[in-house]
């Protein structure tokens, strides 16, 4: 056993020393790991009420545009999409009931793994439902 430095705690080896900040290093990485990964999380959960809340408003927009041809209602849909930061997908009229949907690329890292996508129909309610 080889003798400690002057001022080194009784019993510890010269060997033992600096243990804690390879320690205290492995747990900061860790922590900045899970981090990340929730914000990641948290931006993707995000994207997906982002492009749900786009397919809605512009199947309202549209819908309430019904009476006009199928170009002009999707057009009405396409500009509350583009309001929205999103990319309108498709856009159908059938009778008074309009059908989107609606793309967000996800913020940070996660966009290039996929795109959020939302699906929305409005129309008038009948009477039978």
């Amino acid at each position: 056993m080889r003798p400690a430095t002057p001022g080194a705690l009784p019993g510890v080896e010269d060997r033992d020393r600096g243990i804690a900040t390879v320690w205290a290093a492995g747990v900061i990485a860790v922590v900045l790991a899970v981090m990340v990964v929730g914000v990641n999380l948290g931006a993707a959960a995000s994207s997906r009420h982002r492009a749900e809340a786009a397919a809605d408003l512009a199947a309202l927009a549209a819908a309430s545009h019904a009476g006009d041809t199928e170009p002009a209602a999707c057009a009405y849909a396409a500009r509350v999409v583009d309001g929205m930061a999103a990319r309108l997908v498709s856009c159908r009229l059938a009778g008074w009931e309009a059908a989107v949907e609606v793309e967000v690329v996800p913020p940070l890292s996660l966009g290039r793994w996929g795109v959020a996508r939302g699906r929305a129909r409005a129309g008038p309610v009948s009477g039978d439902q």
